[in-house]
């Protein structure tokens, strides 16, 4: 039986700038390369967040520029 398990690769993990919740009960963090704002609010508790590094798993972010994108639909008036 021991002989059939696959061998489990290691993930590549490297130091990651991310922004994490200053509120002592609440555990919200996200990546900085995810976030839609330059100094983003925590999505869990609307609390500020402050900025620090971790060690994750690499993930690669095609949307380099969504921080300085427009949120919401723009409507047009006729």
């Amino acid at each position: 039986m021991y002989y059939s398990r696959k061998r489990l690769e290691d993930i590549p993990q490297e130091a990651t700038a991310i922004w994490s919740c200053i509120q002592e009960d609440c555990n919200g963090w996200i990546r900085d390369n995810f976030a839609f704002a330059e100094v983003p609010t925590c999505h869990q508790c609307q609390s500020p967040m402050k900025r620090s590094m971790s060690e994750l798993p690499v993930l690669v972010n095609k949307r380099e520029d969504q921080k300085f994108l427009k949120k919401g639909i723009q409507i047009e008036k006729e």
